[in-house]
């Protein structure tokens, strides 16, 4: 665990963003024959009152800089703004334990420093802001799936796919993903899901979520051996789950060149067996070359060649069916760009 302090300037982002977003009602006719008006973008302000503290590296400053960046590059206002909402409890109780749920409300309210771990710090906003990062993911489902968008990215935190049933670890709450993975299921009766998490550290939560289970694909390409000490090769998924699980564990310092290999020989293939309803990206961006955890040396012309694979596999299977959720990214700079160049294909 590598931490630095952070300089945290805690500025309202929701006004600029309305200012430079569209919305679903501004100059936007959706009817039924109506083709999808372009790329969603779920940000709230909301999500800057999870305080981590100045030693960990997961911080409000990480959506800072990426709503500042799009904004000044011109792309924000190309986006529909999507509100966050709170995640009704039969949400997270689909992924999450109902105990573990209103253990960390309690926590949380009681003004406990951390959760299970010392890699979750948390303060009293943070139940209440988790509910509303996995809540934002289903609004961005709900409207990809009326054809309000095409697609979406997903500006949340706490991340989440780490998150066990009952367990937060890894700077993660709720598994963002997997309960979304679920409400498309289950609330839109969209039977099979893929899930593709890029992030430079195995999706351990996710994995596990799904792991005897046929209808949701997990595919992970990340560095190993890494924290959390999972996701070999050798991790396919047991019982009816079996061969729904895909790892590619790449070695520290593996380039843009090695992870679009990942995805083609590996993902394409898997994907055109599986055919998927719909996918959802865990878009870590921690593998970018400057980032301070990852050891790896993606750019963010990497990350946008991964995108152009994923969205053509949505567009082969699942009518460009996408919600990517934020993930990992640590180096801000880095994070702001690869998150351009992420949601400049997915607008496209």
């Amino acid at each position: 665990m590598v931490a630095k302090k952070t300089c945290i300037a805690m500025v309202s982002l929701s006004a600029a963003l309305l200012a430079c977003a569209g919305s679903f009602g501004a100059g936007q006719k959706h009817g039924a024959k109506t083709r999808p008006a372009g790329t969603g973008f779920v940000y709230g302000d909301v999500y800057l009152k999870h305080k981590t503290g100045a030693r960990f590296i997961e911080s409000p400053a990480r959506l800072e800089a990426i709503v500042k960046h799009l904004k000044a590059k011109g792309l924000l206002g190309k986006l529909l703004a999507i509100k966050p909402r709170r995640a009704e409890a039969r949400w997270l109780t689909a992924v999450h334990s109902g105990e573990y749920v209103k253990r960390v409300k309690k926590l949380c309210e009681a003004g406990a420093p951390q959760v299970d771990t010392g890699d979750m710090p948390v303060c009293k906003d943070s139940y209440d802001v988790a509910v509303q990062a996995a809540g934002g993911v289903l609004a961005a489902v709900d409207a990809v799936v009326a054809k309000k968008v095409r697609n979406a990215f997903c500006a949340v935190r706490p991340p989440g796919h780490h998150a066990l049933k009952g367990r937060a670890m890894g700077f993660c709450i709720f598994n963002n993903v997997a309960v979304a993975a679920r409400y498309i299921q289950r609330r839109h009766k969209l039977p099979k899901v893929l899930i593709v998490d890029w992030d430079v550290h195995h999706g351990n939560g996710t994995q596990a979520t799904f792991y005897d289970d046929p209808s949701v694909f997990y595919f992970g390409v990340h560095r190993h051996p890494f924290y959390p000490g999972t996701g070999l090769a050798s991790e396919t998924g047991k019982g009816k789950g079996k061969g729904f699980t895909l790892n590619v564990p790449l070695p520290a310092g593996s380039t843009d060149a090695d992870f679009a290999r990942a995805l083609r020989k590996k993902l394409v293939p898997a994907a055109l067996a599986f055919k998927p309803d719909f996918v959802l990206i865990s878009a870590g961006f921690d593998a970018h070359a400057d980032d301070p955890l990852g050891g790896m040396k993606l750019t963010a012309g990497g990350y946008a060649e991964l995108t152009r694979i994923v969205k053509d596999i949505a567009r082969r299977h699942c009518g460009g069916r996408i919600v990517s959720v934020l993930e990992g990214g640590y180096n801000l700079p880095g994070l702001a760009r690869s998150v351009e160049a992420h949601i400049s294909v997915l607008a496209k």
